[in-house]
């Protein structure tokens, strides 16, 4: 989903659970030293205090997070919400004392310090997410953080679904769109019905597709794929019965929430601060050869630019430049495939460079130097730069011209997550497997991702350079 409100007021929620654990410490210390009349022992000063909680938060967000703070199943419940919360500041605070004594650091100059902050914690923890959660029903009062909702659907669940969002911008959600028969749309809504989905999106651009009955949910969904929307379902009570996917309340009805891959929400950023992490890393150390391979380019061919960008299709369509060192004939440079082949006289070898996996031998489009780059994949190195700007990621699926997508059936499943330098495709087979075989490949890291397949299918990548496997 492209506007994801409920992800930025995690982040938020994350930023306020930080401040008030170091707020709740800092003030535990201080009453210890300065509110306490007993006498104290101690020389730790409170900025060393404070610091070495501060070096601990990860602990803390670990905490919550395994605690699922963070869900808004949990935090939409005070019931859920300050059950967790305590369990949280008591494991915390344990963790601290354990870590103290397994490590001999020392962090409470006292442990009645532990003890006062385990109880401020609590209290501040609640304090401001009252605060968070206040403030964040003001802003979906005025329309401020709400998802567009297009209900489809020809049963009675479509009538219920719209009279109880109806004026509830505290859900969260906004009816802006219904795709159903008039018998089933309230009198008050009757100006928002269109007679199919395409025609809704083009209209009031919903966030987000529920569908109230279980008839045509293949092309339903599909639909919402095609838009990159998030997809509901308004379960049967056999489907609900069976736990299938995950069901939350809208108003008061049961939706089964349907994700077209794992990577949203806190996955998205986690993905992301790897890329900067890795790619800032893996960019430190490809520098030096990147310049060696600069200079060699340029002796080569002293009238050719040392790089080229190509625009390129990444996550939701987004149309981004990417770097590579210039390994084609400066004639054919920026050109498709396509294109350099008919320029050339020879388009009978378009199918060829199709049908062996974008891949040909013998290319006469590219330079003797741009063929020993192409067999150590040495001219993918540039796109590091993509990778820490953010126009792709280290692993992904591969980052395709507009015109490679066009015809495909399944082209914007593929393009539901952001492009990768490399992925699984390039790791099973690269140039032995066709053009299908390597967008199924996409399509199946899309729906199945995890950290630990990118993990692998880095090191995999690692492997396949080195043994020279599939590269040209």
């Amino acid at each position: 989903m492209k506007r994801d409100p409920s992800f930025n007021f995690r982040i938020i929620l994350a930023v306020s659970d930080i401040a008030a654990v170091v707020f709740s410490f800092t003030l535990a210390y201080f009453l210890r030293t300065h509110v306490d009349a007993r006498p104290y022992y101690f020389d730790s000063e409170i900025w060393e205090f404070v610091i070495s909680i501060i070096l601990l938060i990860p602990l803390w967000i670990l905490i919550f997070l395994v605690s699922g703070l963070y869900q808004s199943s949990i935090y939409s419940y005070r019931s859920k919400e300050y059950g967790r919360l305590l369990i949280a500041s008591i494991t915390g605070i344990m963790s601290l004392i354990s870590y103290e004594f397994f490590t001999d650091v020392y962090i409470f100059p006292v442990r009645i310090v532990a003890v006062i902050a385990m109880v401020l914690c609590f209290l501040l923890l609640i304090i401001f997410r009252e605060i968070l959660k206040a403030v964040r029903r003001q802003f979906l009062k005025h329309g401020r953080g709400v998802l567009n909702l297009l209900i489809v659907g020809n049963n009675e669940n479509t009538r219920v679904l719209t009279d109880t969002l109806r004026g509830n911008l505290l859900s969260g959600y906004k009816v802006v769109g219904i795709v159903a028969n008039g018998g089933f749309i309230p009198d008050h809504a009757k100006e928002l019905q269109f007679s199919s989905i395409k025609a809704a999106c083009e209209k009031v651009s919903p966030d987000v597709i529920i569908q109230t009955d279980d008839s045509n949910t293949d092309k339903v969904f599909n639909a919402a794929i095609d838009q990159h929307l998030r997809y509901g379902l308004v379960p049967s009570h056999e489907v609900l019965l069976s736990h299938l996917g995950e069901i939350n309340l809208i108003g008061s009805q049961p939706v089964i929430s349907v994700g077209v891959t794992p990577l949203i929400g806190g996955s998205r950023l986690v993905k992301r601060l790897g890329d900067m992490i890795f790619g800032s890393l893996f960019l430190a150390i490809a520098s030096p050869f990147m310049l060696v391979i600069a200079i060699v380019i340029k002796i080569n061919e002293p009238h050719g630019t040392v790089f080229y960008r190509e625009k390129r299709l990444t996550r939701f369509g987004k149309k981004r430049y990417i770097f590579k060192f210039r390994s084609m004939k400066t004639t054919f440079s920026g050109m498709t495939p396509e294109e350099a082949f008919e320029k050339m006289g020879k388009p009978e070898l378009i199918p060829t460079y199709r049908a062996g996996g974008d891949q040909l031998d013998d290319d006469p489009r590219i330079t003797t130097v741009g063929k020993f780059l192409r067999k150590l994949s040495l001219d993918e190195l540039p796109q590091l730069l993509n990778v820490v700007k953010g126009d792709i990621s280290l692993v992904g699926p591969r980052a395709l011209q507009p015109g490679e997508l066009a015809k495909y059936p399944n082209k914007n499943l593929i393009l539901s997550a952001k492009s990768g330098l490399t992925g699984l495709a390039q790791v099973s087979g690269r140039r032995d497997i066709s053009f299908e075989e390597r967008r199924l490949l996409d399509i199946y890291y899309i729906q199945n991702w995890s950290l630990l397949l990118d993990v692998q299918i880095v090191l995999r990548t690692v492997l396949t350079v080195l043994l020279r496997r599939g590269a040209r």
